[in-house]
């Protein structure tokens, strides 16, 4: 039976202040975060004949590959022009990315980064990311009306 423990990428020197970091940063500098299986890639760009095997290839240089996720088109039955690659660890991610981000596949360049990252902090209204809004009046603090539940024969209280 197959390991249910999930794999937990060890934290990495911030070489700025000497603490230890796992923000890990995708080229526009968005901080990339974990899937729940694993580190996945996203590869744009991609050349509508090229093969799950070259892909196979090129990224199974960089580390173990948990899952290759090619769409396809319905009509053409040829790749869409990305593909999802994930990785059991943070540190093959990233290596994936440094080594095969710009470079020919099929005579494309292909762009490769993080698939999910974490969204920028809001800025100017001091709240933090979530929630804090001030909605509305109303009786309950501006939070939204709900149904009530019918009673016990199924009707409704008027």
């Amino acid at each position: 039976m197959a390991s249910t423990e999930m794999e937990i990428d060890p934290p990495q020197d911030d070489a700025t202040n000497g603490t230890a970091t796992t923000e890990t940063r995708t080229s526009t500098g968005a901080v990339a975060v974990r899937s729940i299986e694993g580190w996945i890639i996203l590869v744009t760009n991609v050349h509508e004949e090229a093969s799950e095997e070259d892909l196979q290839e090129l990224f199974g240089d960089y580390g173990e590959i948990k899952n290759l996720h090619m769409n396809l088109d319905r009509r053409t039955g040829y790749v869409k022009g990305y593909v999802l690659v994930e990785y059991p660890t943070q540190r093959e991610a990233k290596a994936a990315i440094e080594g095969a981000n710009q470079t020919k596949l099929l005579d494309q360049t292909i762009s490769v980064d993080f698939a999910f990252v974490r969204p920028p902090p809001k800025k100017g209204d001091g709240q933090g990311g979530r929630g804090g809004g001030k909605g509305g009046g109303g009786a309950r603090g501006g939070a939204r009306a709900r149904s009530r539940s019918p009673d016990e024969d199924g009707m409704k209280d008027e």
